[in-house]
């Protein structure tokens, strides 16, 4: 018999796997398949032990959720109970938000390719705008001169998971250059903007501490040239996110505290050296607070055997979690109902979609999968559900929230109805 390893919410019960104190055998029959299952205690340890490490070293210090990752109003809302801010890129996100209870002083706005009519809207509502362009500097100042801006620097390199995760450097679309940076905020000051603050963001998913040394040296070099050469003061440096978290059995955790040590040490540090004063240290986690938090559990409906390959055959696919077809990712699979068997025999884990792409997990070891059993798919709490779709005309999956002993849902299955609902048949004349 083999006893795999799990870590808290995690829980092996005499070879079944239990989430936060539930079986997911019972939650699975409960609610069906593809099922996502999430953590508030979780989200909340999270949460704290961020916003802990941080204070460690600098006073000053708001921790900014990056919606995307997860914009379930029910996670927004224990995320703003907690005392978080919302980084929010598209304005549906800061509609979510605004819904959810934030206030807009609460929610940074950071987009690309900004729409005049999204810029009006964000205007009105009064959020902090993070601009990512010359152009939608000049179209925002056209619109509403608004009493806090901020800017997105390029600090010219990036760091990341995956190529499409850096978001840093000549290839990057987003942000600003030095020489840019200058420009825009002079701009901004005769056009008699009253607060400020500067911004960057390297990458997604980096496990590393060294990038964030690196880009946070650069960013509090320009902002002091910005202070020195425009006049203006910074009432917040946001260093961004991207922290990474352990996917592999193998890989390691992000070092909250040597990040503490190194990069916001070297924040304080510098904004003294620099005579920046005391400006807000805002950091905008998204995967590191949500990712662990949620497993998804699919059932399996075949196991098929070719001359090269076995295949499970599972109810979820790339509509349900895309990570693993769009970024080549890997999430750990346990067989549900069988973890204290050996790992015996090799799969291929695929969806139901009509495409050769749609597979979860290449050659995976695991004990010896049988029609009806259940997979639960590890964290998966970030871009999973904010990246599944209807492709295939297969209606999006449900979510359920543990909290304080009891199963919630928080967001309904959709059904076959809802894949026309929102569509306008034109009928022939």
């Amino acid at each position: 018999m083999v006893k795999k390893k799990l870590s808290d919410p995690l829980e092996n019960r005499k070879g079944a796997l239990f989430f936060d104190g539930f079986s997911v055998k019972e939650l699975a029959e409960k609610y069906d398949t593809p099922l996502y299952v999430l953590s508030e205690k979780r989200i909340q340890d999270n949460y704290n032990r961020l916003y802990t490490a941080l204070l460690n070293n600098y006073k000053y210090v708001r921790i900014y959720y990056a919606a995307k990752a997860n914009t379930n109003l029910t996670v927004l809302r224990i995320l703003q109970s907690q005392g978080a801010y919302l980084d929010t890129v598209s304005p549906g996100e800061v509609f979510m938000a605004l819904s959810s209870g934030f206030t807009p002083d609460r929610i940074l706005f950071t987009g690309v390719s900004v729409r005049n009519d999204e810029l009006k809207m964000l205007a009105d509502a009064g959020v902090t705008i993070n601009v990512d362009s010359q152009s939608e500097l000049d179209r925002l100042l056209k619109i509403a001169v608004p009493h806090i801006l901020s800017v997105r620097v390029n600090p010219e390199f990036g760091a990341g998971h995956h190529d499409h995760c850096i978001t840093a450097g000549p290839e990057s679309k987003f942000g600003l250059w030095e020489e840019e940076v200058i420009q825009a905020y002079a701009i901004a000051e005769r056009a008699r903007v009253e607060r400020f603050g500067i911004h960057m963001h390297i990458g997604s998913g980096i496990l590393d501490v060294e990038p964030y040394v690196k880009a946070v040296d650069k960013l509090l070099r320009i902002a002091k040239r910005v202070h020195e050469e425009v006049g203006i003061n910074f009432e917040f440096i946001d260093i961004g996110g991207g922290f990474g978290v352990p996917y592999k059995p193998e890989d390691k955790e992000f070092d909250l505290k040597l990040f503490s040590s190194k990069v916001v040490k070297l924040f304080k540090n510098k904004v003294k050296d620099y005579g920046l004063g005391k400006p807000f240290l805002f950091v905008e986690p998204g995967r590191y607070l949500v990712c662990d938090s949620s497993i998804l559990l699919t059932t399996v409906n075949t196991v098929k055997v070719t001359p090269s390959r076995k295949f499970i055959g599972v109810d979820a696919g790339f509509n349900t979690l895309l990570r693993p077809t769009m970024y080549g990712s890997y999430h750990q699979i346990l067989v549900a109902n069988k973890l204290d068997e050996s790992d015996k025999e090799t799969y291929d884990v695929a969806g139901p979609l009509c495409e050769s792409g749609d597979i979860l997990a290449k050659e995976r070891k695991l004990p010896t999968v049988e029609e009806g059993d259940l997979l639960a798919v590890l964290n998966v709490g970030a871009y999973g559900f904010s990246m599944s779709s209807q492709y295939n005309s297969r209606p999006r999956a449900a979510e359920v929230l543990i909290r304080q002993g009891k199963s919630i849902p928080i967001r309904n299955r959709e059904q076959l109805g809802d894949l026309v609902s929102s569509q306008k048949v034109q009928c022939e004349s």
